[in-house]
């Protein structure tokens, strides 16, 4: 089993990433559970503004598209800004819309039978608004959403340290994180021992 973690930290590579600090406790847990892990930082790629799945040329969505197709499970990671997902969860969000219309051979949405979750950090309250907003679209694009497919962080309300300054709420962070990882995998090992048929006509 596949996993892709898209890292929505607005820190280009090599800078260090709350957001991923936080991913990797999912990640891990993914690892143990034996599924092959990859992480995109999508911030260093160039993902142009659009709602195609190819935008070329200079495009590097069609690369990611390409990892999402290959993994049964998909992990969107981003911080809390203003108290909304970050704007590069927005541009993968956008991006992602083109699979909506997008069918494998049997006719279903190629998203479908695929699990997603989501991982927020932030020092501002939030984090339920930016899951809802994050999830809601992944199901509006096909994915499967378990019940608690998703770990957050934050201090708030209000600014405040971030997550690796802080240690105070680490270990809830990590539990929930855990239990993510497991549902995501007892999900995508059903969708895959009776996947789900091609909407009605």
């Amino acid at each position: 089993m596949k996993a892709l973690v898209i890292n929505c930290t607005l820190k280009p590579s090599p800078a260090p990433s709350n957001t991923q600090a936080l991913a990797d406790v999912v990640i891990a847990e993914l690892g143990r559970r034996g599924v092959e892990v990859e992480t995109v930082r999508a911030v260093d790629l160039n993902l142009l503004p659009g709602v195609a799945t190819d935008l070329r040329p200079g495009d590097d969505w069609p690369a990611v598209h390409a990892k999402v197709l290959e993994s049964e499970i998909l992990v969107i990671a981003s911080p809390t800004w203003v108290g909304h997902p970050s704007s590069v969860a927005q541009r993968v969000i956008e991006r992602m819309d083109a699979m909506i219309s997008e069918t494998d051979d049997e006719g279903r949405p190629v998203a479908y039978n695929r699990v997603a979750g989501v991982v927020n950090t932030g020092n501002e309250d939030g984090a339920h608004h930016v899951i809802s907003e994050i999830c809601g679209a992944l199901i509006d694009i096909g994915f499967t959403i378990p019940g608690q497919a998703w770990t957050y962080w934050h201090l708030g309300p209000g600014a405040g340290p971030d997550y690796l300054d802080d240690q105070r709420g680490h270990d809830w962070s990590a539990k929930t994180g855990r239990t993510m990882a497991a549902n995501l995998v007892s999900v995508a090992a059903a969708l895959a021992a009776e996947p789900m048929d091609a909407p009605p006509e």
